[in-house]
């Protein structure tokens, strides 16, 4: 589909109002938070457990660039999977469309056998995966981005989720609310928003019939807006031990993929 979504929700005008001033206030606590994740480890060479990475770019319209892309099949491949689209945090702490190419990823990804999905990580730079003046990046993930991984995969375009982690987890779910019913599940990963835009997000009927997870590290600067999220969700928050960083993360890929492999296998 080719239709460019710049415009706004009406229930999402004051969060973007607000968000320079409230991203700010996030990149400031994520920056404090930054040395419990290196991008050292982030490069690391990791066991695939037979997956294919697929290194490609985009020529996009909506974001005025050439745009990386990079897509991972299962171990087996084949065609018909269900697509995952995920998303990074802030750039500028070191995370891209190859920084949860990790070895805790690729094997809780073959744990899951043939319900694995395919996965679509994009790159969002310092984003926040919002539509802007001068860059629709929400619109981009859902115009240009999913399109071409759905051809490229071979994957079902019926079944479709999307998450993220930090940036990418409120991204994600912002991204799904132009939508509503376009995907069968939404992730939140220590999604990093702020108390007072919580409530922007905190409608589940933004999301159609989509399946909601949340989780946070206790020790995350993020559980309070987390939590606020959660409960104008009316979902259960995740929370384990743990901040805001790969490590923690990289502990719960196999927790990830389960909820978004079941929920894509029972979507209709």
């Amino acid at each position: 589909m080719a239709i460019v979504r710049t415009v706004i929700r009406r229930d999402l005008t004051e969060y973007r109002r607000r968000l320079p001033a409230a991203l700010i206030a996030v990149a400031l606590t994520v920056g404090a938070l930054a040395g419990c994740s290196s991008p050292a480890l982030v490069n690391m060479p990791v066991h695939t457990e037979g997956a294919r990475i697929w290194h490609l770019t985009i020529d996009s319209r909506l974001v005025q660039g050439t745009m990386p892309l990079t897509l991972v099949t299962p171990a087996g491949g084949g065609a018909h999977r269900p697509l995952l689209v995920f998303l990074h945090g802030l750039h500028s702490l070191g995370y891209d469309n190859n920084s949860q190419l990790t070895g805790q990823m690729f094997a809780a990804l073959h744990a899951l056998g043939p319900r694995a999905p395919d996965i679509a990580f994009p790159y969002g730079d310092d984003s926040w995966w919002a539509n802007t003046p001068g860059a629709a990046w929400s619109s981009y993930v859902l115009d240009e981005v999913i399109p071409r991984a759905l051809k490229v995969l071979h994957a079902d375009p019926r079944r479709v989720a999307i998450g993220g982690i930090s940036m990418g987890g409120i991204g994600a779910y912002a991204i799904a609310s132009f939508d509503p019913g376009r995907f069968c599940a939404v992730g939140g990963h220590s999604a990093a928003i702020d108390p007072g835009t919580a409530g922007a997000f905190g409608n589940p009927k933004l999301y159609g019939h989509a399946q909601l997870w949340l989780d946070v590290g206790a020790q995350d600067s993020f559980l309070t807006g987390d939590a606020q999220l959660a409960t104008g969700l009316h979902i259960p928050l995740h929370m384990w031990p743990g901040g805001h960083d790969l490590r923690y993360w990289n502990a719960h890929w196999n927790d990830y993929l389960r909820f978004y492999a079941q929920a894509l296998a029972t979507c209709r």
